[in-house]
Order: structure tokens, then sequence, then C-alpha cells
């Protein structure tokens, strides 16, 4: 399995911004499998900004960013999302992509500009 982020950069505070993470080699797991987005600061450690089911049916998100991050999944595009909106300059970190806890994406740097 191969996971592929995209969609990071620079956004200044209070904007949006849309990350993607398509899936390729087992596309077969993607449909069963639980995703997950993870983000790392620096010199913090990896920590879970939300989470979505095989089918899509249950999300959870960390405190942080609930009411202002939705997670989704497009099974016919192998592609996991994740919308921010409202973001804080807390939010800059490296953005990374899971799948069923096992595989990692290469990540994508988020930056949140006061």
């Amino acid at each position: 399995v191969q996971l592929v982020e995209s969609g990071g950069g620079l956004v200044q505070a209070g904007g949006s911004l849309r990350l993607s993470c398509v899936a390729s080699g087992s596309t077969f797991s993607f449909s069963i499998n639980y995703m997950a987005w993870y983000r790392q600061a620096p010199g913090k450690q990896r920590e879970l900004v939300a989470a979505i089911t095989g089918g899509g049916g249950r999300t959870n998100y960390a405190d942080s960013v609930k009411g202002r991050f939705t997670i989704s999944r497009d099974p016919a595009k192998n592609t996991m999302y994740l919308q921010m909106n409202s973001v804080k300059t807390e939010d800059t970190a490296v953005y990374y992509c899971n799948m069923a806890g096992k595989y990692w994406g290469q990540g994508t740097q988020v930056t949140v500009s006061s």
C-alpha cells in the first residue's frame, strides 16, 4: 500500500485548506480499512487529528480540531480528505495519512501564519 498526501501549504490564520490522501497498491484495502490523519509539530510527538471507519460511518476528532476540521473518504477515488477550516497557528505541523494503523504517507507540511 502506498499513501500520498497533498494539499499542504501556507495559509493565514482563519483560513481554510483541504488535504488529500490517495491510496494505491491495494485498492481493496481502502474500502474496508480504518484511516486517519495525524500531525507532528516541531519538537512534539505525533498526534491523532481525525479518524474514519472503513464504511465512513463513524468519525472521531481530537478535541483541538472539533468543529473546525472534517474528515471524509471517497472510495471511488481511493482518497481520504481533511477539510481544515478556521485554522490556527497551532495547527502548523506535518500532516500524515495513515491506513489501518500500519501504513503511512510521507507527510505534507501545513504552515499557518498569524
